[in-house]
């Protein structure tokens, strides 16, 4: 009885503190889905409140029973409080600053944390030029250890995609009723270069992250990341039009038709131009999901590795047999 009394220990002790009854370390302990308010100013305009949910994560030694999970929400008030976010938001800054905090206080070796905001932006519609505002979700992370920080930031937008496969498939079968009307080659040539042929249209959700390794200090802009995926798929897409934004969208979706596949390696081309000079270390995560309209299912596409890698893949057609995912790259065991 006395060895079991001490074993549990008085009931002022720290119970996280005490021996665990396996010596066992743990992977990641923390907190998910905290959900927060963050204050926001861009430029010379007034603060403004954003949504985000946020997860925090700390290694546990074999050696501590439990995490002090309230230290979390200490550190995540905090880091919130003193963190300052200029002309755009920086959730990766916010993530860096708590994890490296999380670190601290809990004691670990690394710590990790992810945000996911949504906030809006304005843009013009394609014609008429209306002022639209549209909601995007920001997505930063950051892994704080002896090495230093590392940092990830990414967005989520939306767009159209006309699939090509269906428009070329109508394409051959105009092309047969123009040719049998009597139209020579070169008038339907003609034709089909004035006027675009049907095909089905998906939605599509564009994801984009890029990654900082410790060293990098450049700040990655969010609205860049928005361009690269919106311009990634046929079309962008907007809440309010007039019928001639209508029109503009639905023609140039059409004139630019692409697979879920294209929509990705449009993302990725666009981002190794954009962030080569970052570094080769820099990580690239581009992911395309469209949901069909003509099928029950949808369709996904996903391409990660090191910016070099892919570099290399590019432009000197050089295939890499392992590609990097965003986990290896967090936990830098690349």
């Amino acid at each position: 009885m006395a060895d079991r009394i001490s074993l549990l220990g008085a009931a002022s002790d720290d119970v996280q503190a005490r021996r665990p009854t396996a010596h066992l370390s743990l992977s990641r302990v923390g907190v998910t889905n905290v959900q927060k308010v963050i204050r926001i100013r861009e430029g010379s305009d007034a603060e403004q409140l954003f949504y985000a949910e946020m997860d925090c994560f700390v290694d546990l030694g074999p050696e501590q029973k439990g995490a002090h999970m309230s230290r979390f929400e200490e550190v995540v008030e905090e880091a919130i409080d003193e963190v300052v976010i200029g002309e755009a938001l920086k959730a990766e800054t916010l993530a860096s600053h708590i994890a490296e905090r999380v670190r601290e206080r809990q004691h670990g070796l690394r710590a990790e944390v992810t945000i996911a905001a949504r906030y809006p932006e304005h843009k013009n519609a394609p014609v008429s030029g209306i002022r639209t505002q549209a909601i995007y979700t920001l997505f930063g992370s950051a892994v704080a250890s002896e090495r230093g920080t590392r940092r990830l930031v990414g967005v989520q937008a939306q767009g159209m995609t006309a699939c090509p496969c269906a428009q070329e498939m109508l394409m051959g079968r105009s092309r047969e009723r123009l040719a049998a009307d009597g139209f020579t080659d070169d008038e339907i040539a003609r034709v089909f270069s004035a006027v675009p042929v049907a095909t089905h249209n998906q939605r599509g959700l564009g994801t984009l992250y890029i990654g900082c390794p410790e060293a990098c200090t450049d700040a990655i802009e969010a609205s860049r990341l928005l361009r690269i995926v919106e311009d990634s798929m046929s079309s962008e897409v907007y809440e309010l039009m007039k019928r001639t934004d209508e029109a503009e969208v639905v023609e140039k979706a059409h004139r630019r038709p692409r697979f879920v596949e294209d929509c990705v390696r449009e993302m990725v081309r666009m981002a190794v131009d954009e962030y080569e000079s970052l570094g080769d270390d820099v990580f690239v995560q581009a992911k395309q999901e469209n949901l069909e309209t003509i099928h029950h299912h949808n369709v996904v596409a996903e391409r990660h590795g090191l910016i070099g890698e892919l570099r290399r893949e590019l432009r000197e057609d050089e295939p890499q047999l392992h590609h990097v995912t965003m986990r290896e790259w967090l936990e830098a065991r690349v």
